[in-house]
């Protein structure tokens, strides 16, 4: 049974806690930051279609509510962006992946490769 983002990313926060391997902490990380890319694609739909009626104005006000101010020369599209990762990092499960990714950190683990840092 495949887990929506929400349910694995708290889920994987949860079983990282008691989990020091670094490779099996490498393995719920990359689940993590796949569920946390679903994710935020799920919110910037989700967002987009709540949003495809507003007027620029009206965007740009429920913007500014959500701490997403749309800047002076942004466009559209780049505001509806800017608003649904601002939804998604309140988030409880975009929290869990930070806790996820902090999990990891303490025991060295990321996902960038060492040639890469």
């Amino acid at each position: 049974m495949e887990m929506n983002p929400t349910a694995l990313l708290l889920d994987l926060a949860a079983q990282a806690q008691s989990v020091s391997d670094p490779h099996t902490l490498r393995g719920m990380l990359s689940a993590g930051h796949r569920a946390w890319c679903e994710g935020v694609a799920d919110v910037r739909a989700g967002v987009d279609r709540e949003t495809s009626s507003l007027s620029d104005a009206e965007l740009a006000e429920r913007c500014a509510a959500a701490g997403a101010a749309w800047e002076e020369g942004m466009a559209r599209d780049e505001a509806v962006s800017a608003l649904a990762f601002v939804t998604w990092d309140a988030a409880p499960a975009a929290m869990a992946y930070t806790e996820l990714e902090e999990r990891a950190a303490r025991f060295g683990v990321c996902l960038l490769g060492e040639e890469v840092l």
